[in-house]
């Protein structure tokens, strides 16, 4: 079992930038690849970024494409969205997963088979 905890959310005006933090319970000997997600309210949850572990290789939803950035830190086991130029419609939860996933794959949600707890991000305009 790997247990995945979310932070760095809050409240920032349009324009501004958050960088949430994703630490996982144990190493990626557990899992391949891990993800942030959003989920609005009224709407399903969609992929914002993914990043394969063993290697660095990242991809970038188009919708937030040149804005967001994911990386990580292996040593600590964690993972990071850098968000910049905040727009109000990115304002969701989100959610950290992790699991043995294919690039193909990364923006399925049953692909995962960890999650976290998910963290609140409200851009106000």
């Amino acid at each position: 079992q790997v247990q995945l905890v979310e932070s760095g959310g809050g409240s920032v005006q349009a324009g501004g930038s958050l960088r949430l933090s994703c630490a996982a319970s144990r190493n990626s000997d557990y899992y391949n690849r891990m993800s942030w997600f959003r989920q609005a309210p009224g709407k399903q949850r969609e992929g914002v970024a993914t990043i394969l572990t063993g290697n660095g290789s990242t991809f970038v939803a188009d919708s937030v494409k040149d804005r967001f950035t994911i990386s990580q830190d292996n040593a600590r086991n964690t993972v990071y969205l850098q968000m910049n130029s905040l727009k109000p419609e990115d304002t969701a939860m989100y959610y950290c997963a992790a699991g043995y996933v294919s690039l193909g794959r990364w923006s399925q949600t049953g692909a995962y088979w960890y999650w976290g707890q998910g963290t609140q991000v409200t851009v106000s305009s």
